[in-house]
């Protein structure tokens, strides 16, 4: 198995630009494409922990779009072949100072297309 294959490797990349995108914006639908539609798929938030798809969606929709801007430090994505990838990253936000997030998403590409099958997030006390 090939691991960070440069042209798997920028299109993981690309995917994950697009998420952060649609984030910083609350592009709701946009972020919902970007999760597989499975009752298998997992996102586990700050003080969440939503199992499904629909779980997922519901999240989001409800979700306040204020202060979802932030900046990203630390960003690894691997990729695993040509249809698996992981990212990590770590992420601040105006409105937690003293914080760092955690962000981990599995990516899948799954029917010609990169999906997230499931995402931790959280937020910890910054490391002296």
């Amino acid at each position: 198995m090939e691991i960070d294959r440069p042209d798997v490797v920028a299109e993981v990349k690309a995917a994950f630009a697009r998420y952060e995108q649609a984030l910083g914006t609350n592009d709701v639908a946009a972020l919902n494409a970007m999760f597989r539609a499975d009752v298998r798929t997992i996102r586990y938030g700050g003080a969440e922990n939503l199992y499904g798809y629909d779980a997922i969606a519901a999240f989001r929709t409800a979700r306040s779009p204020i202060g979802l801007e932030r900046s990203l430090a630390r960003t690894v994505i691997t990729t695993f072949g040509s249809d698996f990838a992981v990212a990590s990253m770590l992420f601040y936000r105006a409105s937690a100072p003293g914080k760092v997030g955690r962000q981990m998403q599995t990516w899948v590409r799954l029917d010609g297309r990169w999906q997230i099958v499931a995402a931790h997030v959280s937020m910890i006390d910054e490391p002296a």
